[in-house]
């Protein structure tokens, strides 16, 4: 149980300083983009819950 902690405060840290260093880029098209950028953003996010959902199932199905 203690990796898993250790394992998601790793992921979590590396979040926070990839959008830190990623925001700190201004994008001078992002306006032009926003119709890019928000079907982006739902196709990671359709990704992402289906499989965190499934590694979910998958940690309570081992434990």
């Amino acid at each position: 149980m203690e990796i898993m902690i250790g394992l998601v405060i790793l992921i979590l840290i590396f979040s926070i300083v990839s959008t830190l260093f990623i925001t700190g880029k201004p994008d001078e098209n992002y306006t032009s983009s926003t119709k890019r950028n928000t079907t982006n953003l739902t196709l990671i996010y359709a990704v992402i819950i289906p499989l965190s959902l499934v590694a979910l199932g998958i940690y309570i199905w081992l434990k």
